[in-house]
């Protein structure tokens, strides 16, 4: 049986060095073998990518500093599973080495209509709404989620009141 939802989750990051910097070389060599661990993980369906295979290229909310991770999962469980083991476990550690710590969220989540892969637009729109409105329905965390299906707006649809500049 398909499932009628998919989790949607866009996490981006601010760098504290150029991405070619010395400083970042174990960063950028990890790419590679993590996204990889990604794509074979249980539950992993889709993930934001450019032609270098990653999305460290790809323009978001404006700013040169910040990189992008969007990806969509099965289910939380299955996120959270590759999240904290192996490989992406092991980066996490070292986060504050390569990225600024920032007091504002930098990781959303939502449930898409399967099949749906979310632009960085949309992703976007969500992380600001939950800057904005904490955790709803339409962008969540995973200390605050909520279930598929959940108030789910019509895709391209943006709440009243939430613009999409920075």
């Amino acid at each position: 049986m398909t499932p009628a939802f998919e989790l949607a989750e866009v996490n981006i990051a601010r760098l504290k060095f150029p991405l070619d910097s010395p400083q970042l070389k174990d960063f950028v060599d990890a790419l590679d073998p993590v996204n990889a661990d990604a794509d074979s993980a249980d539950g992993f369906v889709w993930r934001l990518q450019s032609e270098g295979g990653d999305a460290t290229d790809i323009p978001v909310l404006g700013d040169e500093w910040l990189i992008i991770n969007m990806s969509v999962w099965r289910d939380t469980n299955s996120l959270t599973a590759y999240m904290y083991q192996g490989r992406h476990r092991e980066m996490l550690a070292r986060r504050r080495e390569w990225f600024e710590k920032v007091q504002e969220a930098m990781l959303a989540m939502w449930w898409v209509p399967a099949g749906h892969r979310p632009t960085v637009a949309e992703a976007e729109a969500r992380l600001l709404h939950l800057r904005t409105n904490g955790p709803t329905p339409y962008a969540f965390t995973l200390r605050t989620s909520f279930p598929p299906g959940a108030s789910q707006p019509v895709l391209g649809e943006v709440p009243e009141g939430l613009g999409c500049s920075v």
